[in-house]
């Protein structure tokens, strides 16, 4: 599982960082870190992709592989 994070659309609203913050992480600059990779712990995928999902302006996609 990879995340893609559309850096021009991203504005650093924090709704990802609040469902999965082991992966998500605001800076002060409002510039969204990923955790790399993602952890093989199935709790923690599902929160992934709920806060995937959850992005208010999509810019989070996931590409499995």
């Amino acid at each position: 599982m990879k995340i893609i994070v559309n850096r021009q659309s991203c504005d650093g609203n924090g709704v990802c960082m609040g469902i999965a913050p082991e992966v998500f992480d605001v800076d002060d600059d409002l510039y969204l870190h990923v955790a790399e990779p993602i952890p093989e712990n199935s709790e923690l995928r599902a929160r992934v992709r709920q806060a995937v999902t959850s992005c208010p302006i999509l810019a989070l996609k996931l590409v499995e592989g």
